[in-house]
């Protein structure tokens, strides 16, 4: 695993576009080729407290998950994902990267490698929910959004991790 200050880390801010809420406050983070060859990406992410992984890939619609973060890790291939709804990035994520979306940050697969796969896992393994930005899920969804904890640690780097720099303000650790 490549250190902290040795990577390129783009921040991605996208707006509410009315369906897809994303995040009032905080950006989604990529951080571009953390991971090598021979790292054990699941128990890096659950010694962060990061858990609930799974091995597969991102839907190919719109999604976003109202009542956790979510870290995606990048074990094989690259695909072609657009962050944050309609009006979103589109980036393209290969192995190595990984993905930090905030509470409320909608994400699709728009194509991918035939080997593609990332991990997904969550703060304290929380088991995510499932929003699609219909209009009558909407209200809940962003109340719940303002209500979720803060990590306590950075998923790749742990306490004193990038994240931190980047939302900061809203962590007390």
């Amino acid at each position: 695993m490549k250190r902290a200050e040795d990577i390129e880390i783009i921040p991605i801010k996208v707006e509410d576009d009315g369906k897809i809420p994303n995040h009032p406050d905080f950006p989604l983070l990529i951080y571009k080729s953390v991971f090598e060859d021979g790292d054990d990406i699941p128990a890096i992410l659950n010694s962060n407290d990061w858990s609930g992984e799974w091995l597969g890939s991102v839907h190919p619609f719109h999604h976003y998950h109202s009542n956790t973060h979510e870290v995606l890790a990048v074990k094989e291939g690259h695909a072609t994902l657009q962050l944050g709804g309609e009006q979103g990035e589109v980036v393209e994520a290969e192995k190595g990267d990984v993905i930090i979306l905030p509470a409320g940050y909608g994400h699709k697969k728009i194509e991918a490698s035939d080997d593609y796969a990332n991990y997904g896992a969550y703060p304290g393994g929380i088991s995510f929910d499932m929003c699609y930005g219909e209009p009558e899920e909407r209200p809940e969804k962003v109340e719940n959004i303002k209500r979720v904890s803060p990590p306590g640690f950075d998923p790749v780097f742990g306490q004193d991790g990038s994240l931190f720099d980047y939302w900061e303000g809203w962590f007390t650790h």
